[in-house]
């Protein structure tokens, strides 16, 4: 076979099982990198032999993280680099530099190289980089790449990135003498230098007018071309002066990121990008020996282990130092505890050079190729991780971020906005806010945005808005509505969740980072959510039916109606195993149970109105699965509750014990001459400092205190002993008459005229 033939057989080959075996991996519901990494050693030289031209694939195998690269770059940009620069440079420069000065210390007390630092230096260079592809390919599948934790681990990546030109550098000189190493240091430090300096003159005076230049011709091929010859270009150029390709193309993304066309930019190239990233992962596969893989298995899963662990204990400590709460450490020191993809490049280097035998070379391959195929189930479990951390009473102390960073002195106390996020889009919504003399409370934790409210004298709090007592703080028990501008679903999800548990009846608005998550979102409990490109497209058909003379009021009329119905009519139609997939998939980060329904439960039979789970024990009713195996995902308040239902359900463990006592007959329902109301207990009430055993009322009253939420926490039939405090939000059932009399008394409007009585057990009987 011709050898030009052969080499697109085996990339035909390459991108087939790559194809076939992300397809597999997503069935499994696993991650698709994982497929391509199996596909890869399937087809590869140790496998079944099928790819010959191992190296011409391979070298074509570069675009993909050529591209991925660019592509961070694009979207990274230079203001968000800035974000992140202290953890990026300071963080990121230290993990390297304590992670070979281990490497080395363990090393010369073990022997296990001899008695050279050199070796130990080589080894510590390889382990200390982390899989700048694997870990933003996850970040982008779960949409995290806007996340604190996210930025965190990019700003480290990014410096490792570019600490391999040095690394690449040094390693020929580790043999000579020191003096030799300080020199190949200076000279790569000095070529870094040079090519920054003129990354930033072509990023200002080059690269604009020659986007604007491609743009006006108004071909989309040309301008593809033209972005796509830049990148690899600049690429070439770093490989040139002796740093990395990688490196060259993430820079050229920064240059672009700045230029108006960065969006049009990322848009083209995407595809160009995933295609290559798939090739690259499989390519990597390749590399995989899965004989020695089993031939040396408890070696390989013992440094495996060590890696993970080592890396950990030094990742996780490093970003906590910088100030970042102790869930974005953990997450962070478990996404880079790998060895990344670059450190294969070392490795064959270092093998070329004689640092290493043949047979440390495949161990240290072996090793980076497990940690690479285990980054994406370990990032996948970090949700689960932390409900189990947080269910451990000892440990829920140091994962609480509990405390505000910094709060301003005028802020309001009630009859507020609270809006979290301080964005784009919640800037914008402040500033429509206060044309209406609205007093708006913001949360965030980004000190660049708290500096810029401290400039705009708007009241905020610093810190993160998922957190219970930050919510607390800023007054969400006494907020006017609420709104949910964030990045990352995943805290989204929790801030909508812990914002209901204060003020359960709160009217809440939320923003939709994608179209999948709306009916998560009104589940939980948003009154209302916002997909952005959904009303962008109602607001430009409005526009052009009413210029065609449709009538507006009709218009407006249809609009509303799409917006009731959650977009349903704009998104796309998926099956029901994909909606129990997602579902599955975004209630991992919430305390979630499969709670089946006792035989005998009152609630079966009765509608989801009728049974009012959520007003009367907090939990949230996810999904519900029949005994014919039949699932209802999103049950409506119509759906009715059979024998032998499942119920996922979310709730913290107070309420999925309430919701437990309410469905075994424990504690009755409300009947249709009662009802059940949260009050929030006011500061100048008269019951304050009264006991829940003093306030047993006359049974003409017919009322019952039922439940309590105190500082966040949900308290299922609370002692009697209690003193009421204000803002406790307590659950009163009773006659309707009962109610009405006994408001005004809780929220402080009137005075305490009924007789308080010693307890009558009869009066206080469960309604």
């Amino acid at each position: 076979m011709q050898e030009d033939f052969r080499l697109i057989v085996d990339l035909v080959a390459v991108l087939g099982v790559a194809a076939c075996g992300g397809l597999l991996a997503a069935m499994l519901k696993q991650p698709v990198l994982l497929g391509y990494l199996i596909g890869g050693m399937v087809v590869g030289p140790a496998g079944l032999g099928v790819i010959k031209e191992v190296v011409q694939v391979e070298t074509l195998a570069q675009f993909g993280v050529a591209f991925l690269l660019f592509a961070l770059g694009v979207e990274f940009s230079f203001a968000e680099l800035k974000k992140v620069k202290a953890i990026a440079l300071g963080g990121g420069g230290l993990q390297i530099a304590l992670t070979i000065l281990v490497t080395v210390v363990v090393c010369g007390v073990t022997g296990a190289w001899g008695t050279l630092p050199a070796k130990g230096v080589f080894l510590g260079s390889i382990l200390s980089l982390s899989s700048t592809a694997v870990v933003l390919k996850c970040l982008m599948e779960r949409n995290e790449t806007e996340t604190p934790h996210g930025q965190v681990m990019l700003g480290i990546l990014v410096v490792q990135d570019l600490a391999l030109g040095l690394m690449l550098a040094v390693l020929p000189a580790l043999h000579a003498p020191g003096e030799a190493i300080g020199i190949a240091l200076l000279t790569a430090l000095v070529r870094i230098g040079l090519f920054a300096a003129g990354a930033v003159v072509a990023g200002i005076w080059l690269i604009p007018p020659l986007l604007r230049l491609l743009a006006r011709t108004e071909s989309r091929e040309l301008f593809l071309l033209g972005v796509v010859a830049l990148c690899l270009g600049i690429a070439l150029l770093t490989e040139y002066l002796g740093l990395s390709i990688e490196m060259g193309a993430f820079v050229a993304g920064l240059m672009i990121s700045e230029v108006e066309y960065a969006d049009q930019t990322l848009t083209y190239v995407e595809p160009l990008r995933d295609i290559f990233a798939s090739l690259f992962f499989a390519a990597i596969g390749m590399l995989i020996d899965p004989v020695f893989l089993w031939n040396n298995l408890e070696v390989i899963l013992g440094l495996v282990a060590l890696v993970f662990v080592g890396k950990f204990l030094i990742i996780t400590p490093l970003v906590k130092l910088f100030r970042y709460p102790l869930k974005t450490a953990l997450i962070a020191g478990l996404g880079l505890a790998q060895i990344g993809e670059f450190s294969f490049v070392l490795a064959s280097e270092g093998q070329a050079l004689g640092l290493v035998s043949r047979r440390i070379y495949l161990l240290t391959l072996g090793t980076t190729a497990v940690t690479l195929m285990l980054t994406p189930f370990v990032l996948k479990l970090v949700p689960f991780l932390f409900n189990l951390m947080e269910s451990i009473p000892w440990l829920q102390p140091y994962l609480d971020e509990t405390q505000a960073k910094d709060v301003s002195e005028d802020l309001p106390f009630e009859d507020h906005v609270v809006v979290c996020g301080y964005g784009r889009v919640g800037r914008n919504l402040v500033k429509l806010l206060q044309q209406h003399n609205l007093p708006v409370v913001v949360i965030d934790q980004s000190e660049s945005r708290i500096q810029q409210l401290r400039e705009a004298g708007v009241p905020y709090v610093y810190g993160n808005c998922v957190s219970l007592h930050v919510l607390e703080t800023a007054g969400v028990h006494h907020a006017k509505g609420m709104a949910i501008a964030l990045p990352d679903p995943m805290s989204i999800r929790l801030c909508l969740k812990r914002a209901l548990e204060l003020h359960p009846e709160l009217n809440l608005v939320v923003r939709a980072t994608q179209d999948k998550n709306i009916e998560v979102l009104y589940q939980l409990g948003a009154k209302e959510v916002v997909q952005p490109e959904f009303e962008a497209s109602l607001e430009m058909a409005t526009y052009l039916l009413t210029s065609l003379n449709f009538p507006s009021s009709v218009l407006q009329w249809e609009m509303q109606q799409i917006r009731n119905d959650h977009y349903l009519d704009l998104r796309p139609e998926r099956t029901a195993s994909e909606v129990s997939r997602h579902l599955d998939q975004v209630t991992r980060d919430l305390n979630r149970r499969w709670y089946p329904l006792p035989t005998d439960s009152p609630l079966i039979g009765m509608s989801l109105e009728e049974a009012d789970i959520r007003y009367l024990t907090g939990v949230i009713l996810m999904a519900i699965r029949r005994a014919n195996g039949e699932e209802i995902d999103y049950p409506n308040q119509q759906t009715k509750l059979e024998a032998g239902d499942r119920l996922l359900v979310v709730g913290a463990s107070e309420e999925l014990a309430a919701l437990a006592e309410l469905a075994q007959g424990k504690v009755a329902f409300p009947g249709e001459n009662s009802a059940c109301q949260w009050i929030t207990v006011g500061t100048h009430a008269p019951v304050l400092g009264k006991t829940i055993a003093d306030l047993t009322l006359h049974l003409e009253a017919g009322v019952k205190i039922q439940s309590m939420r105190r500082d966040g926490k949900f308290i299922r039939l609370p002692d009697q002993s209690m003193d009421l405090k204000a803002d406790d939000q307590v659950l009163i059932c009773g006659s309707f008459q009962g109610l009405s009399q006994l408001q005004p008394l809780f929220v402080g409007q009137l005075p305490l005229s009924i007789p308080i009585k010693a307890r009558d057990t009869q009066a206080v009987k469960e309604v």
